[in-house]
């Protein structure tokens, strides 16, 4: 499949539309344009002083005037760089503003398909070429076009011929850097998608590092990076390959080119046709022609390495957002949720639900029960709204929860899973985490919280009590710890309905009884809904769903499904005997 060639519009469109301060652009690239002109002066200067050098010609205030010059000229291109500098930061501090307002809001499904580290990559290194683009090569591309530009114009009113002669290096320059340029956009191009790669493994790996340890596959694992860091190694030769060809090649043409003026000058200042001045101004102009080339060749590199950054920054911020950002907002408590002709498939060979249709009154326990892989997980999806329903319908009282806002909907909602998801920070903001005014929660309130969730007194436990830290995924407290601080969060956002994948599953029974005992009064008065794995925690289900194959085969109390459904009696037989 052959590659999408990188375009300069989208990479302009995606600039012109980031926060640019644009009066510290124009000041910046103004003072830029400043010091290189002064710096066309100086071989001007020179011309004079050696045309007419004497000891008695030099003057206290002349020297004072020319090191005044240089003082301002470096004053200024501090300026400059500064300036241009905060422009590039500006843009891609917006870009990356953009991305991830953007990518918070895309739907799970994205991110079922797309690596963590990856993404990471995309907003992090991505936009950073980007501001190299912006903050240094261009403002040496614009420099470099107005120093080239205006010595040719000197050097052509003050001698014509040898400027002609001189001009020859432009040509052959542009014939060797060229080339060089696109092979060098390539293996940056890919260079970039290495990295990203690289990032994304290294990230995965370290954020699973019990799973690896547990596992032994510490050297598995030690292959793979080392695959990568030998990846990223290789795109790092090429890299100087190429530089190796750009620095010789380069230095051979200004040396040629050199030697041709000081031959050809040489003889043209003996016969008296050109001054010794004249000679050694058209040498300085040399060198400030020579020179941007050479940076030219590295602004269309990194002018396609932004490109290639561009469409894939782009590619993030033109993904449609998740279904939801507006609509109603309602309160549901004390509502139905219907759920007709439910059919999913996260593509179209996988079909995950098919025809699901059930009911749910208000303060009812709905369980789900079934073999593994039945669909009840993503049964809990679709409740969720993480994905939308290829055919079928849910309702809330009469109202498609798709009409509803995403915000209003899920606030209304409490998730207690297996895993009980935590972020690193501490107890407070774990409990408080999400909520709107949840800085302003009285430490009174959390306190209360926790104690209904039997959380409190190993919170009190803790030296820092609500202030602990709990690692990166909660990796600090126990699994009945995390639940039970899951379970205060719930409390914390009093939800009108709840849904639990089987919380206590992977618990030991010491945690197990006092995590039922608080899922127990979380229950009391919400619709709630059920993922069983154990059919002991649900056997006072007002009704049990059993899905196999992601059809609904049996829908009843505990003693109905007993007595009509074969499979679901083999479960009970085996598990409640």
């Amino acid at each position: 499949m052959e590659k999408k060639q990188s375009s300069l519009k989208p990479f302009i469109s995606l600039i012109l539309s980031s926060d640019i301060p644009k009066l510290l652009l124009v000041i910046g690239l103004s003072a830029s344009v400043l010091t290189t002109i002064a710096g066309l002066l100086v071989p001007v200067l020179t011309k004079n002083l050696v045309d007419g050098f004497s000891v008695s010609s030099l003057s206290t205030p002349l020297i004072i005037a020319i090191g005044g010059a240089f003082i301002v000229q470096a004053i200024i291109s501090g300026i400059s760089i500064y300036l241009l500098s905060v422009v590039g930061q500006k843009v891609v501090s917006s870009m990356r503003d953009r991305m991830w307002v953007k990518l918070i809001r895309l739907p799970v499904s994205y991110f079922d398909k797309q690596s963590s580290g990856e993404t990471v990559s995309r907003v992090v290194n991505d936009t950073s070429v980007v501001r190299d683009l912006i903050s240094n090569h261009f403002p040496q591309f614009v420099t470099g076009v107005i120093s080239i530009i205006g010595a040719v114009i000197i050097l052509l009113v003050m001698d014509w011929k040898m400027t002609m002669l001189m001009l020859i290096s432009v040509p052959i320059t542009l014939a060797v850097m060229i080339p060089l340029g696109r092979q060098m956009a390539k293996i940056s191009r890919g260079l970039q998608d290495e990295t990203a790669s690289f990032t994304g493994h290294i990230q995965q790996t370290l954020s699973e590092v019990r799973l690896m340890k547990s596992s032994t596959a510490e050297q598995n694992e030690e292959v793979k990076g080392l695959k990568g860091i030998e990846n990223l190694f290789h795109f790092g030769l090429k890299e100087a390959r190429v530089f190796s060809l750009i620095g010789p090649i380069m230095y051979l043409v200004v040396m040629v080119v050199i030697v041709m003026i000081i031959g050809y000058g040489g003889m043209r200042v003996a016969n008296g046709t050109m001054s010794t001045g004249s000679l050694v101004a058209f040498l300085l102009y040399l060198f400030q022609i020579i020179m941007p080339i050479t940076s030219f060749a590295m602004f269309f590199t990194q002018l396609q390495k932004a490109m290639g950054a561009t469409e894939r920054i782009i590619d993030i911020l033109e993904l449609p957002l998740e279904a939801g950002q507006d609509g109603l907002e309602i309160d549901i408590k004390n509502e139905p949720i219907h759920v007709e002709g439910v059919s999913f498939a996260y593509s179209e060979e996988e079909p995950v639900l098919k025809n699901v249709s059930f009911q749910a009154q208000p303060g009812e326990m709905i369980a789900f029960a079934g073999p593994s892989g039945g669909g009840k997980t993503t049964m809990f999806g679709l409740l969720e709204r993480f994905y939308e329903p290829t055919a079928g319908e849910i309702r809330i009282g009469r109202t498609p929860i798709a009409d509803l806002s995403m915000a209003s909907w899920r606030s209304q909602i409490g998730y207690v899973s297996q895993e009980s998801a935590m972020m690193a920070g501490t107890v407070r903001e774990n409990l408080s985490y999400g909520l709107k005014n949840g800085e302003s929660i009285t430490d009174e309130r959390l306190w209360e919280v926790a104690k209904m969730a039997y959380a409190d007194q190993f919170i009190k436990a803790f030296p820092k009590g609500l202030d602990t830290e709990v690692g990166e995924r909660g990796v600090k407290l126990s699994g009945g710890q995390r639940q039970r601080i899951a379970i205060a969060r719930a409390f914390l956002r009093d939800p009108k309905i709840l849904m639990m994948d089987e919380a206590t599953a992977s618990l030991d029974s010491q945690s197990e009884g006092i995590v039922q005992e608080a899922l127990t009064r979380l229950m009391e008065g919400r619709t709630t809904f059920v993922i069983a794995h154990r059919l002991s925690t649900i056997v006072d289900a007002n009704k049990i769903i059993f899905i196999e194959k992601g059809q609904v085969t049996g829908i009843g109390t505990h003693h109905e499904l007993i007595q009509s459904h074969e499979l679901y009696r083999e479960f009970a037989e085996q598990q409640l005997a």
